[in-house]
């Protein structure tokens, strides 16, 4: 079942009521509106004045809903979890935690080529030649200790836009707004996925920044980024390059969560997707599968 990604871009008042999320707007000609709590997978509440109550926060968490929260320059800054999101979950972050050095290399050389590949499937479309990054991507040794990764992401953010000199940076020209947004709410999709399969988002295979509570996300996330990249191109070669990030571009972006993708030969919604890929990751961890399901963009 494809769950349903909500947006609070308004004031609004949330409550519960018969395993419902019950939204109320201080604007009385606004009807009184319901959501099943099943159906919901993530909500992001963008407007100062919204208020959640305590009940529907403890549904929310039962039913691993991501709820991602926004600053006051409309941005996604926080993201609440359940502590308990699996059934053997003491378990599993044992089978995590002790992984081997060799195994977190070899997941991390598969995490890359896979990016890189996307990345390749992306500008293929454009009629951009891709050899020499589907040459970096088969030739990623364990650990991506040649760095092939970084010179893919030159490559790849010189030619994907028509901007000249365009660079991927947290605070750069636009389109960078939108991508910063894009991958915000990928982020939280991933962690949600992690949870669900029983593991924790901070331990990551590659990412171990001390200050990052989410390095596990950011490494599973990387092979999911061109599908943020591949909205953000249709955005600029529509309406050209977006000086603001408005509620219609972040409603666009929102779609990534049920785009479809295709992995292991079959195409699925994308929050559908990165749950079978956190579960073959799980298999990666506890020995009994040597790969972990990414996407293939085609």
């Amino acid at each position: 079942m494809i769950k349903r990604t909500l947006f609070f871009g308004n004031p609004a008042y949330l409550s519960t009521k018969n395993e419902q999320l019950v939204v109320n707007y201080p604007d009385e000609e606004q009807a009184t509106k319901t959501v099943p709590i099943e159906d919901i997978g993530v909500i992001v509440m963008e407007n100062q004045q919204i208020t959640v109550t305590n009940g529907l926060l403890e549904k929310l968490t039962y039913n691993n809903v991501a709820l991602i929260n926004c600053n006051q320059q409309h941005l996604p800054i926080g993201l609440l979890m359940p502590l308990n999101g699996h059934s053997e979950q003491s378990e599993r972050f044992r089978t995590q935690i002790g992984a081997s050095l060799p195994l977190k290399k070899n997941l991390w050389q598969q995490t890359v080529s896979a990016k890189i590949l996307n990345q390749a499937g992306i500008l293929q479309e454009k009629g951009i030649p891709v050899k020499n990054m589907q040459h970096w991507a088969k030739n990623v040794t364990s650990g991506d200790t040649q760095n092939h990764e970084a010179r893919a992401a030159a490559y790849y953010w010189q030619n994907l836009f028509p901007i000249e000199g365009f660079n991927r940076q947290q605070n750069g020209i636009p389109p960078n707004n939108l991508l910063n947004y894009g991958y915000a709410i990928l982020r939280g999709i991933t962690a949600r996925a992690l949870v669900s399969s029983g593991m924790h988002p901070t331990f990551g295979i590659f990412h171990r920044n001390k200050y990052n509570a989410y390095c596990l996300a950011d490494d599973i996330m990387e092979p999911y980024r061109p599908y943020v990249d591949w909205i953000v191109t249709d955005i600029v070669n529509q309406q050209g390059i977006p000086e603001q990030l408005t509620t219609e571009f972040k409603k666009q972006l929102l779609g990534i969560i049920t785009i479809d993708v295709k992995l292991d030969g079959k195409r699925s919604p994308l929050m559908v997707a990165m749950s079978r890929t956190t579960n073959s990751l799980y298999e990666c961890f506890s020995g009994s599968a040597r790969k972990i399901l990414y996407p293939e963009y085609v």
